[in-house]
């Protein structure tokens, strides 16, 4: 039981019954503006956030059975 065709015209006719032409169309407008300041928002962050600092990764270690084997590290020469 979902919404057809025939529902959506009808409750697009009430709608635009209710609120008339012009302020649907002004509240889309504020909409687009609300967006547009949204991603204007979005750059402005973007180039006044320094950029984000790489932490290296620390050393691998060595396994655990080869640092407990003292027969198995290599011997100087």
């Amino acid at each position: 039981m979902g919404l057809s065709l025939p529902h959506l015209i009808v409750l697009a006719l009430v709608v635009l019954v209710l609120f008339g032409r012009g302020r649907i169309s002004e509240m889309m407008g504020d909409f687009g503006k609300g967006i547009k300041s949204f991603k204007e928002g979005m750059a402005d962050e973007a180039k006044s956030a320094p950029p984000a600092q790489q932490i290296a990764p620390p050393p691998a270690a060595a396994p655990a059975d080869q640092a407990a084997d003292p027969a198995n590290t290599a011997k100087p020469q």
